[in-house]
Order: C-alpha cells, then structure tokens, then sequence
C-alpha cells in the first residue's frame, strides 16, 4: 500500500483464479506498490506491464527508480492512462532507461477512484528486459513505443504520438499491448509514417515485415510497406500490402519481398490512403525479419506461399474462374489471416498457375513435393496437383501431374504429389486444374510449398563432439513428440531435448527438428524410435532411424560431459579408473546371550570413488574448469571393454597437481571424486532459443555495451545478463 488504498486478494484472475484487488479508502488517486525494490543498472532499458481490470476507472503503472540506499532519483516513470475503463482484462505497460545513480527501482500501480471502498484489479505483472520479436532488425524502441515516438518519422499529411487504448490480448502475449504509435491525417489524403533506422539487409534474402494495424473505419485503406535502399540512401523497391479489415481492432497484416540487388537496408512504413482530416490510424508491434519458411526447405516464397499480400505469381492460364486474395482479414485462411480464393460460375474445368520458383542445384533425377492446404467454401471441385518444370532458358519442359480426385470437404485439407524433376530441369511452377462440378463454387489455397524429398529420419555421428546428429522432417506442429535411444539389446533410454528428456510431453514448435544426442554412447551401433502423438485423439505415428555409431579413436580417453550443456563436454586422458566403493546404511544391534548380530540395513549406495586423469595443455585444464565450474550432474563415458559403464556422477572436491618438470609444463593430473546419481530427467539442452548476431546488434549500441553486460560468450549465447 502506497496511498489511499488497502490491498486485498481478488477472484477472476486470467492468469490463475486469484489476482490483486486495490480497494480505495476515499475517493481520490490511490496507489499500490511492490514491498522489493529490485537492482537495475543505469544506462540500461526495463519494461514493466501488467494486466487490468476495473469497469468504472482508467489506470497507469510506472517504475520509481531509487538508489541502492533507496532514495528516489528523478521523478516516477508514469505510462500514459489508459484511454478508457473497461472491466474486460487489458494490457497497461510503460518503458525506460534507467537514469544515472538508478540502482534499484519499484514497481507503482495507480487509479483514481471516485468515492471508498472501489476495487481495482491487477494480475500478470512483469518487470525486465524489453520483450522484443526473436530475430527482428528492428530495436525494442521502433517494435512497440513504450519508451516514446522517436524511433518513427511522420510522413507528409501526418502528425505522430502515444496512445493507450484499452486492448485486450491474449494473457501470454507479451509483445503488444500498451502504447500504440497513433498516425493522425492533418488533412485530408494521405498519412503516412516511416522507421528512422534503416537495418542492414543482404540482397537476394527474402524478407517479412508485419505490424498490427488498427484502421479508424473499416473502409479505410491502411497499408504496411517494405522498402529497399541502396548504399547511397535511394529507394530501389517497395512492396505493399494493403489490410482488408474486418474491424477497427488491432489486425496484423504481412509483407514479404526479396531484397533487390544493390539493397544494403531497409525500411517499414505505414499509412492511409484517402484519410480525411484528424483521423487515427494505430499501429503496435513493428517487425522485419528474414523470412522463414513455410515448410523448411521450401523454394515457394511467403508472398506466392500465404497470399497475405495478394495473388503475388499465380494466373489464370485457363478456363472461366477467377482468383483472388480471400476478404476479410480472418475470415477463411490455414496459414496467418488470408488464403487465394477460386470462385467459378459454372461447373468447367480452370486452371491456375504459379510463377516459376528456381529448384537446389542438381536438380534434375531428385524428387520433390508439392503440398498445399484447400477448404471448399461453396459447391464442388475435382483437383489436379502438378508442376510444370522449366530449365535455365525458361523453355517449358512439361508437366507431370496426378489423376483427377475430388477435393476433400468440410474444413481444410492438405494435398500432395510427389513428382521427379526431368533433364535440365531448374525451375518449377505450380499448376492445378480445378473442375467446378456446380455452378457458383468456391474453392480456397493456402500455406503452398514445394521442397526436395528428403527422408523423414536421418541420423549421422559427429566424432568431434562424440554426439549423433538426428534430424526429423515434414512434423506437424503441435503434435507431441517422444524420442528413444535403442542399442542392440533392444533397451530405450529417452533423448534429451530443449525441456527435458522427449518424453511425450513436449510439443512440436517446426516442421523440422534437429536433436543433437550427446549422451549416445561411444562405439556402440544405436538407432532411434520416434513416437509423434496427436494431442487431441492420441494416435500413434512412429518412425525410426537406422543404426549408427559414435566413433572414438583412443580408449585412454574418456570423455565428460554435462547434459544441459553440450559446449561444455571436453574430453580427458584416464590415467587411472576409479577403485569402487558402495555405501551401506546399517544398524547392527548386539543382543546379550546371542553369538550373531541383529542387522537392519537399507539398499547399497550407488558407485563412489577417485577418477584420475590428466590435462595435456591449458586449454584442455580451462576447458575442464569450464565443465565442472557450475557443479552440474556429469556423464562419463568410457570406451566399451573397459569395464565401467557409461555413468552419471556428482563430481567432489578435485584435486589439480603438476606432474613434476619445469614450470612451464602444461600437464595437470586431476583427483576427480565421483558419486553415481540418477539420469537427470527434467535438465533440458540449453541453447540460444532463436536468438541470433542480429538480436544482439540491435539490443545494444555496441560491442563494448555487450562485454559490459555479459560475463561470457556463453552469457550472451544464453541471455544471461549481469
């Protein structure tokens, strides 16, 4: 309790039943606070939010920065009020920099209610790092305002500011929410407003930019664009794409271009056509990235695949039907808020065409698959799936093509064909024959991809890092997915994925999955059983893997290694396996007349004792520091006929020695005391989580911001910041 108010515990959370209830004393601004003041650095960015509700009054949240003495520095932090009151839950947020002396800060919610005993209610508060979009070329300041407006520029006809309307998302959804970049028309015509940085791009990339737009009507023609510029600041390209609303609410509309030669940067710009004057156009969630692909290894591009900015490459080439982007925003799509919808008036065959897509080189003799999602929304439709190969000079080499089949119905369907690419063959274009078998039929595509048919399991050992390599294609998202380990024996041991041990418990996120099994063991033949479990009706779809085998060269070596994290695992010279003991817990009771003892005991420990090895050079004793430094569970393997199975150990206290000669000799022998413990089974595979070079550059101003604010590389592959 800040002021005026008494906190109470409140029911109808969205994260959870309970939420926080501020109830005011009298009428008047009440405040609540957090009881921890929590350690920031200055200089650096915080965002904080909070879900709200209250039917009857506005709210704020703001970030008090104090000392570490815990005097206030400067003045509060205050968000905008939200534009309205609403008992429906609504994203309240604000960002900053930390000024200068900032060493802890509070967090303050703030409403003002009109007389006592006015309930208020919070849930879902975050404090720390600005969440920004995974892979973005865009600063957290030009993703979203929460600081302030000055990462945009206005366009003519244009004025920009903050606003805070009253925006329901969903309770997880973290990057959106609170202020929005509001676009006002000075006059009438066109407003518009453009990003002020202007990242690099790589000509020939494929990229896609999206924000959500919140029209001022649902006439209104507001837009996303994707521009392209050269060294010198001269625009070579721009792609529109051009929202059809369905509301006023917040619609995220796509685009996607490849980068032209001569592109060294980019820029996003929004805007509305035929504005009249004062008219709001608002926009949240700013975001270009490098394209991803629909289905990995796809060669259709976003624009031909998803029809989010119309019929990109696709034509009529015969027949009476007609073809267009589907409208509303939303209203029929499989992938994202739009699909290409087929329409004849009469029950004839038509047929459509994509543009021609360049095909992996060597080509030629591969096969590949077409696959693409169809709902039939009126009427009746046979359909043929083919490509149609092209070679270097754009000479038509054919189509290869399925039978006629009736297209499924109700709901959306994927289809496929599988066709081999001929001589010469470097292009390839979709082409579908579509038959009406009613007058007035409609039919709509989407989520279109062509890709080389590669097996849907593959397998192979990295010697290096004594780890295999498993590699799973064309999943279905969502679908939960359990991964065993098989040796010759027939006996399983679950794989270790991001989370944990694969355990059917974890869900798909990517059609394509790439584990990379440390924990296999050395010289021993294994294969893999995949189990992909659909969640909602739980049926069983296995797979499995062939037979493959971790090399290892020296069986003097042993290697150690920490399940969460590979980069650790280093590799070391036995000089002597260790002398077991097992501990015994046990109670012997001497009875008076009796020459034998009564003994009560419980189950023989595991495996204790001394393993030691040596160090050859300093990088190896680094690298062994590097493993053992975070006392983490280690798995020791050993080549096979050694007599010491592979083992997971809590190491001791080691113990490092020199082995005699000059100073300068590197060797070290190590007395590493071990203690056998259990497969650690919720420990998963730590990794960067899609972060990339890119998400670093634009998060700090430079690389001298990053050595200041990460211990170590692996502190920055991770995110753990100081």
């Amino acid at each position: 309790m800040r002021l005026n108010c008494t906190l109470l515990s409140g029911t109808g959370g969205r994260n959870g039943p309970k939420c926080l209830a501020v109830r005011s004393v009298a009428a008047g601004e009440t405040q609540a606070e957090t009881v921890t003041a929590y350690p920031v650095t200055a200089g650096q960015v915080y965002q904080v939010f909070a879900d709200s509700s209250s039917a009857t009054e506005v709210e704020r949240i703001g970030l008090e920065w104090l000392t570490s003495l815990g005097a206030a520095v400067g003045s509060i932090l205050w968000s905008l009020p939200t534009a309205s009151a609403s008992a429906s839950w609504h994203r309240v947020g604000v960002a900053g920099v930390a000024p200068a002396g900032a060493a802890r800060v509070r967090i303050i919610l703030s409403s003002t209610a009109a007389g006592a005993a006015v309930s208020h209610y919070w849930e879902n508060v975050y404090l720390g790092a600005p969440f920004r979009t995974t892979g973005n070329l865009f600063s957290f300041a030009t993703e979203t305002p929460e600081i302030d407006t000055s990462a945009w520029t206005a366009g003519t006809n244009t004025t920009i500011s903050r606003q805070a309307p009253m925006s329901t998302w969903a309770v997880d959804w973290y990057w959106a929410g609170a202020h929005v970049l509001a676009l006002t028309a000075v006059g009438a015509g066109t407003a518009s407003a453009v990003t002020a940085e202007n990242p690099s791009v790589v000509a020939g990339i494929e990229y896609y930019g999206y924000a959500h737009l919140s029209p001022p009507t649902t006439g209104s023609n507001t837009w996303i664009e994707l521009r392209f510029f050269n060294a010198g600041g001269t625009q070579l390209s721009a792609t529109r794409s051009t929202l059809a609303p369905a509301s006023t609410g917040f619609q995220r509309q796509r685009v996607s271009a490849s980068a032209p030669a001569g592109a060294v940067t980019c820029r996003l710009a929004v805007g509305i056509d035929s504005a009249t004057a004062a008219q709001v156009m608002r926009v949240e969630q700013a975001v270009v990235t490098a394209a991803p692909a629909l289905q990995a290894g796809s060669v259709v591009p976003m624009a031909d695949a998803s029809f989010e900015q119309g019929v990109a490459g696709w034509t009529k080439t015969a027949g009476v039907a007609t073809i267009a982007r589907s409208t509303p925003w939303g209203s029929v799509a499989l992938e994202s808020a739009y699909a290409l919808t087929i329409s004849s008036a009469t029950a004839t065959a038509s047929t459509i065409r994509s543009a021609r897509f360049p095909l992996p080189a060597g080509a030629a003799g591969l096969g590949f698959r077409l696959q693409f999602g169809e709902t039939v929304t009126a009427g009746g439709w046979t359909v043929t799936r083919g490509l149609r190969w092209y070679d270097a000079a754009n000479t038509d080499l054919g189509l290869t093509a399925t039978s006629a089949g009736a297209a499924p119905a109700p709901g959306w369907w994927l289809l496929s064909t599988d066709q081999t690419a001929p001589a010469g063959a470097t292009q390839a274009a979709v082409e579908l024959t579509l038959t009406a078998t009613a007058a007035s039929s409609v039919i709509n595509v989407d989520r279109v991809a062509l890709w080389q048919a590669l097996p849907l399991v593959t397998v192979a050992a990295v010697e290096a890092t004594a780890s295999v390599t498993l590699t799973l294609r064309e999943l279905t998202i969502g679908d939960l997915i359990r991964v065993y380990r098989v040796t010759a024996d027939g006996a399983r041991s679950l794989v270790r994925g991001p989370s944990g041990l694969l355990d059917g418990t974890v869900a798909t996120t990517s059609d394509l999955m790439v584990i990379e099994d440390a924990e296999a063991p050395l010289l021993v033949p294994v294969s893999y059983s995949v189990e992909l479990i659909d969640p909602v009706d739980g049926s069983l779809d296995t797979r499995t893997a062939g037979a493959v085998t971790v090399p290892h060269a020296d069986i003097n070596e042993a290697w150690l290694k920490d399940p969460g994290n590979p980069q650790r695992n280093t590799k070391v010279l036995v000089k002597a396996a260790p002398n077991w003991q097992r501990t015994a817990e046990r109670g012997v009771y001497r009875v008076a007349g009796r020459r034998n003892a009564v003994v009560l005991s419980d189950v023989l420990g595991g495996l204790e004792g001394d393993l030691v090895i040596w160090t050859r050079t300093d990088e190896e004793r680094k690298a062994l520091h590097y493993l053992l430094d975070p006392g983490h569970v280690v798995l020791w393997q050993a080549a096979p006929g050694l007599g010491v199975d592979d083992m997971y150990v809590s190491v001791g206290q080691p113990t490092e020695g020199r082995v005699g000669g000059p100073a300068t000799e590197q060797w070290r022998e190590w007395s590493l005391p071990l203690t056998e413990v259990d497969v650690p089974t919720t420990v998963g595979v730590n990794g960067s989580l899609g972060r990339t070079w890119q998400d670093i550059l634009t998060e700090f101003t430079s690389w001298a911001a990053v050595r200041d604010e990460f211990a170590t590389w692996e502190d920055v592959f991770l995110n753990r910041r100081g």
